[in-house]
């Protein structure tokens, strides 16, 4: 069982670019998480805080609360949490996604922004992509700029065109170059300033608060995302907290698919099927009398609340194979928690492939635990010296 899940956690999770980096990965997870050493191929970092204070040779994908990449990225790089900060030069693409996004270093690809705050101090030579509440871009950029946000601030040397659409105020500081056409949608006329100079002239469209169908269309997906990536942040503070409350009882989980044999696998697996796919007919056959009502409710409860269970325990169990595997530890910690869970949501984001194996996965933890409750429920001798 371990090693089909690390077969899928490596075919969905690592990219093909990852494949073939010019030298091995390197994972790093830590709570406050301080990455000094270079490496000479992929790096993936994981943490409540974490500082990237090293080259990095291929790409960098970092997730946290907090992310600093303070050191040159040779490759792309995959920054996500509350507050991004990129201060280095990157050589490929930037995709920075949280609350606060602020980009200081020169971006040699494409940059591509979403967050409540977005702050470019930097220069980059693709296109630029920004959505946020609040976008400033103090350097100007060498290609093509979009920008939808309701606060836009634009400052610089700005070699290509530059496409706004704004709910509020637009605004370019004082002596502001565009080279290429202004076209910006807004509810009033943007503040440009004499010594400011468009050469491709100046397209103004007047919006009124209400949005026209492609404007929600892109809104709708800007939501869409923002959901996603609270989703996912939500799992992986839970599915920590789970682990390091809780990590005798995430061991178990872990030891029904390392100590187990193949039939037993099954075996949990199918009891896991089967209670997620019975409870809910039970509640709808409970619910056409008045005296199960209240019964039917009861079950609903715990059904949810074992759906949720089983979902986190599926990212925990990944967490806790990986440590095993690669750390050489039994013991699960609350960061294997938050890695597994990481891990299974891009898992999820596949087509097909990826919800099957989620699904597989989340049978099993629910089969797991719906054994380790019974037997504490009521225990047996010969079930706990197994376990313990």
């Amino acid at each position: 069982m371990q090693r089909i899940l690390l077969a899928l956690l490596v075919t969905f999770l690592i990219p093909t670019s990852t494949l073939a980096a010019r030298g091995p990965a390197s994972f790093s997870v830590g709570r406050s998480l301080i990455a000094a050493s270079s490496s000479p191929g992929n790096a993936f970092l994981a943490g409540v805080s974490v500082v990237s204070t090293a080259p990095v040779a291929g790409d960098l994908s970092a997730v946290g609360g907090s992310v600093v990449a303070a050191a040159p990225v040779q490759g792309d790089a995959l920054l996500l949490a509350g507050s991004v900060s990129s201060r280095a030069a990157v050589w490929g693409d930037v995709r920075a996604v949280g609350g606060s996004v602020n980009v200081e270093g020169s971006v040699t690809g494409d940059l591509v922004a979403l967050g409540y705050t977005v702050y470019n101090s930097g220069r980059t030579s693709g296109d630029t992509f920004i959505v946020a509440v609040d976008a400033t871009l103090s350097n100007g950029a060498a290609g093509p700029v979009t920008i939808y946000g309701n606060s836009i601030l634009l400052a610089g040397d700005f070699a290509d065109d530059v496409t706004v659409v704004a709910t509020g105020r637009v605004s370019l500081a004082p002596g502001t170059t565009i080279r290429g056409k202004l076209s910006y949608e807004a509810p009033e006329t943007a503040t440009i300033p004499a010594s400011a100079t468009v050469d491709g002239g100046i397209e103004y469209t007047s919006t009124s608060y209400l949005p026209d169908v492609g404007t929600s269309r892109t809104l709708a997906l800007v939501s869409i995302g923002f959901f996603l990536f609270a989703r996912i942040l939500g799992a992986l503070i839970l599915a920590g907290l789970l682990a390091g409350l809780f990590p005798r009882l995430a061991e178990r989980v872990a030891e029904h698919a390392s100590l187990n044999r193949l039939r037993d696998i099954l075996l949990t697996m199918l009891l896991g099927f089967a209670i997620l796919a019975a409870t809910p007919v039970l509640i709808a056959l409970l619910m056409l009398t008045f005296v199960g009502i209240g019964l039917a409710m009861l079950l609903f409860f715990l059904y949810a609340l074992l759906v949720l269970l089983a979902f986190l325990y599926a990212g925990i169990l990944l967490g806790s194979i990986v440590a095993r595997r690669f750390a050489k530890r039994d013991m699960v910690l609350w960061h294997d928690g938050m890695f597994g869970m990481l891990a299974l949501s891009l898992i999820l984001l596949v087509p097909f492939v990826g919800v099957l194996t989620v699904l597989l996965l989340a049978v099993f933890a629910a089969g797991a635990l719906l054994r380790i409750f019974f037997h504490f429920a009521f225990p047996h001798e010969d079930y706990t010296a197994e376990l313990l």
